[in-house]
This record gives structure tokens, sequence and C-alpha cells, in this order.
């Protein structure tokens, strides 16, 4: 049975690298043979996460749904901006949301049974990278995730895709090599 892997970009704008950048991931992945499910954030209409909605309404419907997604899968790949050295507001909503789901094996399914890979890409020169070790924090210490060590950073990533959305710069290729290979380690 193939590894079912999850991949999405945590930028919703038009044009977005690290849109490239999942699609790229997905791409090669389902080349390695696994089965990818290429999610879009877009489609999970969420409001700022609130604790008097909470309280009042409960988790919202789509929060439930990226629930399922997450514990349904064996591996997630995130491809995501850096905000200010930090995580995207859109991201950290979403992963707050889908952490304060008791049913169905609660934040222990969603981020403790998937293993997570991350990746960014960006105009600037260091690529996201900062942002990343904010996601990398963030999902180890407050989430109880398993993250991979190896990680793909794309500086001027305005040059760094083909047309056809292939990776070219030298030095992030290869490490999205090796974040592909721990990822098929890991999932197989």
């Amino acid at each position: 049975m193939p590894s079912k892997i999850l991949v999405f970009a945590a930028s919703l704008r038009t044009g977005s690298f690290n849109a490239c950048l999942a699609d790229l991931v997905a791409w090669r992945l389902e080349e390695d043979g696994a089965s990818v499910t290429r999610l879009d954030l877009g489609a999970y209409d969420l409001p700022i996460y609130h604790g008097d909605i909470e309280a009042n309404d409960g988790v919202p419907e789509p929060a439930m749904k990226l629930h399922e997604q997450f514990r349904n899968h064996d591996a997630i790949f995130i491809a995501s901006p850096e905000y200010n050295a930090n995580v995207s507001p859109l991201l950290a909503n979403v992963l707050a949301w889908v952490s304060r789901i008791p049913e169905n094996g609660g934040m222990a399914a969603a981020f403790g049974q998937p293993v997570f890979a991350l990746g960014s890409a960006s105009p600037g020169g260091f690529g996201g990278y900062r942002g990343l070790m904010a996601l990398r924090n963030m999902l180890e210490l407050q989430l109880g995730a398993r993250v991979l060590t190896a990680m793909v950073s794309v500086p001027q990533a305005h040059e760094a895709f083909d047309e056809g959305g292939n990776l070219v710069a030298p030095f992030p290729k290869k490490m999205l090599e090796g974040m592909l290979a721990s990822i098929t380690e890991v999932t197989r």
C-alpha cells in the first residue's frame, strides 16, 4: 500500500512561491509512488481563533475536516512562507484550531501520528529559513509533532524555479532531494 502524504502551502497568495514548492513536492512524491493529497487551505474557511467562539459555538466544521486530513495521512509536507521571521498567520490559525479538537484522538492523532516535513520558498536570501525554525519549534515543542530533520529552503525563489515549476537552483535542489528521501524512508 502506498504511503499517504498530505501536501499544502501556508500561503493563499496568487503566484505564491510556496504553492509552487508544494506542487513540486506533491508531483515528486506521486512520481515516487506515494498517494498524495494536495490540500488548498483556501477551501477551509476558519475564523481567527478565539476562545469565546470555541466555548459558545464549538470548533468550526472546517477545523474538524482539517483534523481528519491530518490524522489520515502518514506524513504532512508544509510549504510555509516566513512572516517577520515567524510562521504565517494563516498557518498559525490553522494549527491553533486543529489542536483544539478533542475527538478522534485529539491533538495526538493530528500531530503525533503523521511525520511532518517542512519547506519554504522566499525571494529573500534566507529562503524562509527563520520561519521554518519557528514552525519546527511550534510543531515539536507546542504540538508534540515529529518533524524530519531534512528541510528545503529556497532563497531567491523568483529565480529558483524554471517555467515547468522545477527547481533549478543547485543547493535548494539538493535540499529537496534530501527531504524527499527522508519522507520516503520514514513512510515506507
